[in-house]
């Protein structure tokens, strides 16, 4: 049974009866909420029943954050998140949130407690990952995001009237100055690359010549190459590899899907290292680990590359040769960079990154944009009548 009882002029009162305890006596569940008409009340009761009938209501008071985050995890998280972004918010659950928040109830939870926690985010000695050095803002941003979370599903599913972060603005994030590498870099770092094992030598360079994120470049098969065409198609990507199984992610937009042109002389040492792909994957025989996967750059037996590793290469191999460095992603940027130093326009640059519209695009490279409108510029300069 359910009912309702108004309490105030805004105020009701939500009784659902949730069976009856080991004496026998009926065990009710309430909850207070604030609304302007009894039909907002009645539908908020529908939700109430439903919540306590599944089995997930606990009374605020005796429900402790931990507690809840097990509910969160099991009854959204594992089904809402990708696998990549689920371990993202349990690192950051496990080492910033539940630590300083874990031993309160749900309800003690206040907004002072969530702006301390902010604060302290900022000083030295929030990094959990053996670096030196403070959050950066997009991480601590990302923090913000994952308390609203949690808390938003604890107010979704009426443990809580009211959300601690509704009164909390997000962290504003700085906008660090893109590192990439300028045409004359990036013909010196691809030089060194021929020093490299072929794999990873021709891994890197189509990252740069593409613009292909690496996630994009681990989940490539050679179904997905065309050598007639010079061309190579991206259709998904893999962020996460737990225990040598990829997990596969589809692009969220249809922008992401693409088919990019390639210059000739790449794919003209891409085919011959296919060709040596295929006679070793004929050699491996029952011994192929790979399944109904080809990829073109695989960790060997046909076994998906660990999603971390190409970016630790890198910095190794650029390490080791006393080349400028710059993050692997950075040779993305690299790659945009390049285009534009070389008036391609933006929006064919907007189609061979996948970004999802062209603003997007101008937004991220506007330093370059700017650089190049003042070279312009001073084209202008030997028009000077006072220059002689």
């Amino acid at each position: 049974m359910a009912s309702i009882q108004k309490r105030g002029p805004n105020s009701y009162l939500l009784v659902v009866e949730a069976g009856y305890n080991a004496k026998g006596k009926r065990i009710k569940k309430t909850k207070t909420i604030k609304s302007r008409t009894k039909k907002e009340a009645e539908a908020e009761l529908a939700r109430f029943i439903v919540f306590v009938e599944s089995g997930m209501y606990r009374t605020p008071a005796k429900m402790y954050l931990p507690e809840f985050v097990v509910e969160w995890k099991t009854k959204y998280a594992q089904t809402e998140l990708s696998p990549l972004t689920l371990k993202t918010y349990n690192f950051h659950l496990e080492n910033h949130i539940l630590p300083a928040l874990g031993h309160l109830k749900l309800d003690e939870i206040k907004p002072m407690h969530i702006l301390s926690l902010l604060e302290d985010l900022r000083k030295p000695g929030a990094r959990k990952d053996n670096s030196n050095g403070t959050l950066s803002s997009g991480t601590i941003e990302y923090i913000y995001r994952v308390m609203k979370n949690v808390f938003s599903r604890a107010k979704d599913w009426s443990i809580l009237t009211q959300s601690p972060m509704a009164s909390i603005k997000k962290p504003k994030v700085t906008q660090q100055k893109l590192k990439f590498y300028d045409e004359q870099e990036a013909a010196e770092v691809i030089t060194l690359l021929y020093k490299a094992p072929i794999m990873w030598r021709l891994f890197c360079i189509c990252a740069i010549l593409g613009g292909f994120r690496r996630g994009e470049l681990l989940a490539l098969e050679w179904s997905e190459v065309d050598f007639e065409n010079h061309t190579i198609k991206i259709s998904k990507s893999i962020s996460l590899t737990i225990k040598s199984q990829a997990i596969i992610k589809l692009p969220k937009t249809d922008d992401s899907i693409r088919t990019v042109d390639m210059p000739v002389w790449y794919m003209e040492e891409l085919k011959i290292y296919k060709e040596r792909c295929d006679k070793e994957r004929i050699a491996l025989g029952e011994k192929w680990l790979g399944g109904d996967k080809n990829y073109v750059f695989h960790a060997g037996f046909g076994k998906p590359i660990y999603h971390t590793q190409p970016s630790k290469w890198w910095k190794n191999f650029v390490e080791k040769h006393e080349f400028k460095y710059v993050r692997f992603h950075d040779l993305r940027h690299s790659c945009a960079t390049i285009l534009l130093e070389n008036d391609v326009s933006l929006k064919a640059i907007q189609e061979r990154l996948g970004h999802s519209k062209q603003q997007v695009t101008a937004d991220l490279y506007t330093h370059v944009s700017k650089f190049l409108s003042r070279e312009t510029a001073n084209k202008f300069n030997k028009l000077n009548p006072n220059i002689k």
